[in-house]
């Protein structure tokens, strides 16, 4: 874990209603998430997001794709985003850049082929990014797939992420399998938006509450 972490964090991500947002709140979530790049069948619109934390009680983190500079900065401003979560092709400069826009977190997802693809982004990435939060690989989905990255290759390189770097693990979590997650990976955060659904972008309250008390089975704070 990273100093600033005791304990697991969860976050329930691809709110799409203010009332999703509270029961992750309710839950013990401490972080909501939503998509605010347009075009995916998740997403909100910044506005409707800025409700999202008040009604939780928790930061809210941006999800983007591909934004321009500006972008993310208009994004993150009316949405009251504590958190930015980058899924795109974004360059180290982009969150160089908003280090000098905001105070947010910044957080740089990667698709998770190969543990030497998870030591590069690191590299990479390292000296400006807060969090590194590893996805499944999918062709065509920046993230949201419900696919798993493969445990086994990471596992091993764990230890490599340098401290004050949160490790964000998403990609196919869900109640049945985040406590051996949380087991394996050691993760700072763990992340699910699918795997607590009913129907896309509508959460379950029993999924959410089980997902959130599973992560934290092994919690002795």
């Amino acid at each position: 874990m990273t100093e600033s972490s005791s304990r697991v964090r969860t976050k329930i991500c691809g709110i799409t209603r203010v009332g999703d947002a509270g029961l992750a709140g309710r839950a013990g979530a401490d972080y909501v998430g939503a998509i605010l790049t347009a075009g995916y069948r998740r997403s909100v619109t910044p506005e409707a997001a800025a409700d999202f934390p008040e009604a939780a009680g928790r930061p809210l983190v941006a999800v983007t794709v591909d934004e321009t500079l500006a972008g993310l900065v208009t994004l993150a401003r009316r949405s009251g985003a504590s958190v930015l979560q980058l899924h795109g092709d974004e360059p180290p400069e982009t969150l160089a850049a908003l280090r000098n826009e905001g105070e947010w977190e910044l957080w740089k997802a990667l698709r998770v082929r190969s543990a030497g693809a998870v030591l590069s982004a690191l590299d990479r990435y390292g000296a400006v990014a807060d969090g590194m939060l590893l996805d499944g690989w999918h062709p065509e989905h920046r993230g949201g797939s419900g696919i798993r990255f493969p445990w086994d290759l990471v596992e091993p390189v764990r230890d490599r992420f340098p401290p004050g770097i949160r490790f964000i693990a998403a990609g196919g979590l869900q109640p049945d399998n985040v406590a051996e997650a949380v087991r394996r990976l050691r993760p700072d955060v763990v992340d699910v938006s699918s795997g607590v659904e009913i129907s896309h972008g509508i959460k379950d309250a029993a999924r959410v509450r089980a997902f959130i008390r599973n992560a934290r089975l092994d919690d002795t704070t």
